[in-house]
């Protein structure tokens, strides 16, 4: 199950733009969080035979990696997909470079 998205990870323009563009962009930022997860779960799997002890038993943590890398990206702010998404979506225009980072941090200059 993902973790409950962060309004953090809102830019003030879709904030500013009312409930239903904050629906559509949770719904970008949602699909983002899948994405990596399938992403992450790929990645361990391709690598599941290099785990495991000197029996050859699997690494017992090594099942909840994947959900743990894939909370902690979405946590950070994304792939950088979601802005995209929501543009896709039908959402207003957010401006290029628009990165779903935590509210108070400001894009480089």
């Amino acid at each position: 199950m993902m973790p409950p998205i962060d309004t953090s990870l809102i830019p003030p323009e879709v904030r500013n733009a009312g409930l239903e563009a904050e629906k559509l962009y949770n719904a970008a930022l949602q699909f983002e969080g899948l994405l990596t997860s399938q992403i992450t779960q790929q990645m361990f799997d391709a690598a599941k035979d290099l785990g495991g002890d000197e029996n050859g038993d699997p690494n017992p943590y090594q099942s909840m990696l994947p959900s743990a890398l894939s909370d902690s990206l979405t946590a950070a702010g994304g792939l950088g997909l979601a802005p995209e998404l929501y543009r896709s979506f039908g959402g207003a225009y957010l401006p290029a470079g628009t990165a779903s980072a935590p509210a108070g941090d400001e894009a480089p200059a």
